[in-house]
């Protein structure tokens, strides 16, 4: 006899199962990854866990797409390879950061004037008047949101950047953020010590923007980490425990 609790119980179950399997990487991504424009990025793929990310974001050919604090161009190179001749990027430098050094800026900003790159735009603007040309189909930072309080950028609070973020999506738009996890309950504390952030802390702040949390992926997670050490340390160094957050602007 099959009972109606176990049905829903094995409803339940395979529902969940549902929802937990891997999404399939899309055909954009995937040839994004292969192109050999990018061959000296391939190396760094595995450990960056691009593909799994790149899904997770749910980049597609034709988007608008910012890279907020593009360090070396990593990731800017593989969203302008999946979105195409269609698409535009636009690698968004804070004025403030630069004052850290403008190594990467200078070169990512030579490499944006190849036409290969040439959906490609270098921005520079202040921390806290974040923009872009026209509406964004997705935001993306990596590791750079703890940096916003810190004094180095102004201090700037979060709660601009997050409502300029807001006003330059589109609606249904995306906002991604991966940062370094700081102990839970610890806030801001460690924003410029450890250069970790409590991803709780993130999630009220993004919220309170009007954002709705789409997802979390826990492709760059390390439960090995005590959460308590310096980013740069080398012990640790490359394999801190990040959350990856993905938010979504309303639709209405």
């Amino acid at each position: 006899m099959f009972r109606p609790l176990a049905a829903a119980a094995l409803c339940a179950g395979l529902a969940f199962a549902a929802a937990a399997a891997p999404a399939a990487t899309p055909a954009a991504i995937t040839k994004a990854l292969a192109d050999p424009d990018r061959a000296a990025d391939v190396p760094r793929d595995g450990p960056r866990h691009a593909e799994a990310l790149l899904t997770f974001m749910e980049v597609k050919p034709g988007q608008k797409v910012a890279d907020l604090i593009p360090g070396g161009g990593y990731f800017t190179r593989l969203f302008s390879r999946v979105v195409g001749p269609k698409g535009t990027v636009y690698a968004i430098f804070p004025k403030e950061y630069l004052s850290e050094g403008d190594g990467e800026f200078k070169k990512l900003d030579a490499e944006a004037k190849d036409p290969k790159w040439a959906n490609v735009k270098v921005l520079v603007q202040p921390a806290a008047a974040f923009a872009a040309p026209q509406s964004l189909d997705l935001v993306w930072t990596s590791q750079n949101y703890h940096d916003y309080p810190d004094p180095f950028m102004g201090p700037t609070d979060p709660a601009i950047l997050n409502k300029a973020v807001f006003k330059a999506l589109k609606p249904g738009g995306l906002y991604v953020i991966v940062d370094h996890a700081a102990p839970d309950g610890t806030g801001l504390r460690d924003t410029n010590t450890t250069h970790r952030i409590d991803e709780a802390t993130v999630k009220a702040q993004v919220l309170a923007a009007g954002f709705v949390l789409a997802g979390e992926s826990d492709a760059l997670r390390n439960p090995a980490d005590d959460r308590t050490k310096l980013v740069f340390d080398k012990t640790i160094r490359g394999k801190t425990d990040q959350f990856t957050l993905k938010f979504r602007k309303p639709r209405r």
